[in-house]
């Protein structure tokens, strides 16, 4: 069976991405497990924050490598705040404190129109390290953002995301429906669409 090493260091993508992939033909592997630190994320875009990821992993490992680089993306904010989403409240904060800044930045946006945001997740595969045609998919999961904190799944700023549609926060979604819609979820279908035809 083929490893594939999973290149991030955030466990609640990595419990996701495990549980997406559950069914498929390979063994993976964390980066952690393989003693790889996580890489410098010095990119300006989610895509070329994954490629850094998934390169780094790779070619410390030599094997086949999937990183995910996601996160929010508030209009109001500029997009913001987007590829710092993990390290919003600084390097290192915890879930709790990235949605308290994020709460405190938007208090002068609160009674206007509902403050529109959008999840992204971009997945980069890598056959190997210096692979020239990497599989890049990108899910985009639309929403609101909410005054205060909703629901007890989930992981990040899932408490705060508003799903209209639903009438539920991404934090009271049962996981396994939440695999289903997510920014993720989206990724992850068009990954295992193009891994069905991939040839290490």
């Amino acid at each position: 069976m083929q490893k594939l090493v999973i290149a991030t260091g955030n466990q609640g993508k990595l419990h996701e991405l495990q549980s997406l992939l559950k069914d498929y033909p390979y063994e993976l592997v964390t980066q952690k497990s393989l003693g790889i630190t996580d890489a410098d994320e010095t990119g300006l875009t989610f895509v070329e924050n994954a490629l850094i990821k998934a390169r780094h992993a790779a070619s410390i490992s030599g094997l086949p490598a999937l990183a995910d680089d996601s996160g929010l993306c508030v209009d109001v904010m500029n997009g913001g705040p987007g590829i710092y989403s993990a390290r919003y409240a600084g390097a290192g904060a915890k879930d709790s404190s990235n949605n308290e800044k994020l709460l405190n930045d938007l208090l002068p946006f609160r009674g206007q129109a509902p403050l529109k945001a959008q999840f992204v997740c971009v997945l980069v595969f890598l056959r190997h390290a210096n692979d020239p045609l990497p599989i890049i998919c990108q899910g985009i999961w639309h929403g609101e953002i909410l005054p205060e904190k909703r629901g007890e799944h989930g992981f990040g700023y899932d408490p705060l995301f508003w799903l209209p549609e639903r009438a539920c926060s991404s934090a009271e979604l049962e996981p396994s429906l939440k695999n289903q819609i997510s920014h993720r979820g989206q990724a992850m279908s068009q990954l295992k669409a193009a891994l069905a035809t991939c040839e290490f």
